[in-house]
């Protein structure tokens, strides 16, 4: 087995396993795409917090962005992480 086979996942799986990072991502699953002026209504944050979250989130392919006039709407791009929310987040 070759380890380096699993760098990405890991890379993803450090990425996600952050508080924040988690309800974001719970929260584009539950509502679909959703700029960064819903989500930090939503989730009572200074706009540059959750702007740093999902600009990391992007860097390993979790989210994507889609411009539609002035903003840019996110949501998940990898179906794997879906997979590990329903096994791990009840709510």
């Amino acid at each position: 087995m070759n380890i380096e086979q699993f760098k990405d996942s890991a890379e993803m799986l450090k990425v996600v396993a952050h508080p924040v990072r988690l309800a974001l991502v719970k929260s584009m699953i539950k509502k679909g795409p959703l700029n960064v002026t819903s989500l930090y209504e939503e989730f009572g944050m200074p706009q540059s917090t959750i702007s740093q979250h999902l600009s990391k989130l992007k860097a390993v392919n979790v989210v994507s962005g889609t411009r539609k006039g002035l903003e840019i709407y996110y949501e998940v791009k990898d179906k794997r992480v879906e997979i590990i929310l329903d096994a791990i987040v009840s709510a």
